[in-house]
């Protein structure tokens, strides 16, 4: 993963932010697939044993190890024949003393067509980051991503326009090995998502900053309460609005571990305009105050 890209999306106070490196890419095309070693970095000047985010897919299938990485507030150890898997948007941190060998697959959101991204779960932030695969499930995943990798290496047999075709088509064939990995990896493997809940997820991803209200989100879907309130349930097993609030804890835990943003401007970005609610609603997902929950992190 060296030299990955030179640039990155400032936030401000918040966490650093990097986004995909078309430009380093063979072809221009939204993805790259090689081989994990030293000199491993987004951007010049943010190593990545800093915490950072994302805006793209990474999936690294470990040839040795162990390694531990931090995944939004758990570490991970990762051993040879295992894969991590992280998803946009996630906080994340390479480790300062981990050696890193296997091979490394990033792709840029937008880059698979809207069929393929939900038959593959690519924004399944529910299920596990660390996958491990028995013998017969870690041959195949090994042999769909050699592929995929001599196709994106072979940038000369065909046109850019059927090179890419080729690399999505060869590309969802490795995330199917995947995606199914990963659900069989889940707690809750005995459930099913659907268009609605599918809907509803996406839609608390892109709100949940400004929208806590269920009955708004499912007027703003187009379905009533108790539909939205079943789809929930039989896909994750929660309500609707303990989907939305774990989702406001999240990332109000990221901004308080990993940024010097005051208390009541953390409350302010996750939706809580007054400091004493967000307190108040903190405590009560978390049992611990958000200057507590802070304090401990540092």
């Amino acid at each position: 993963m060296a030299n990955m890209a030179d640039r990155n999306i400032q936030g401000g106070d918040g966490i650093d932010t990097f986004p995909f490196p078309v430009e380093l890419s063979v072809g221009g095309v939204g993805m790259q697939v090689g081989p994990m070693g030293a000199g491993r970095t987004w951007h010049a000047d943010a190593p990545l044993e800093r915490v950072h985010r994302i805006d793209f897919h990474v999936v690294m299938l470990f040839g040795a190890g162990p390694v531990r990485h931090m995944v939004d507030f758990t570490e991970h150890e990762a051993t040879a024949g295992d894969l991590l898997w992280i998803r946009p948007g996630q906080v994340h941190r390479f480790s300062r003393t981990g050696e890193y060998r296997g091979t490394a697959l990033t792709m840029q959101p937008g880059f698979l067509p809207r069929s393929t991204v939900e038959a593959t779960g690519l924004y399944r932030y529910d299920l596990p980051p660390l996958l491990r695969p028995d013998a017969a499930q870690l041959a195949g995943l090994r042999a769909a991503l050699a592929q995929l990798r001599r196709e994106y290496e072979d940038a000369d047999t065909l046109p850019l326009s059927l090179h890419t075709a080729v690399l999505r088509h060869t590309l969802t064939a490795f995330l199917l090995r995947l995606a199914h990995l990963a659900a069989r990896s889940a707690p809750a493997l005995h459930r099913r998502t659907d268009s609605t809940f599918t809907l509803f997820r996406d839609a608390v991803e892109r709100d949940f900053a400004t929208n806590h209200s269920v009955s708004a989100y499912a007027d703003a879907l187009g379905y009533s309460r108790r539909t939205l309130v079943r789809a929930v349930r039989a896909a994750t097993g929660e309500t609707p609005k303990a989907f939305i609030d774990k989702r406001v804890v999240l990332e109000a835990k990221r901004l308080l571990a990993h940024t010097e943003l005051p208390i009541g401007r953390v409350g302010a970005a996750v939706g809580f305009p007054d400091a004493a609610n967000f307190s108040k609603f903190f405590h009560q997902h978390t049992d611990q105050t958000p200057a507590a929950f802070r304090a401990e992190l540092r």
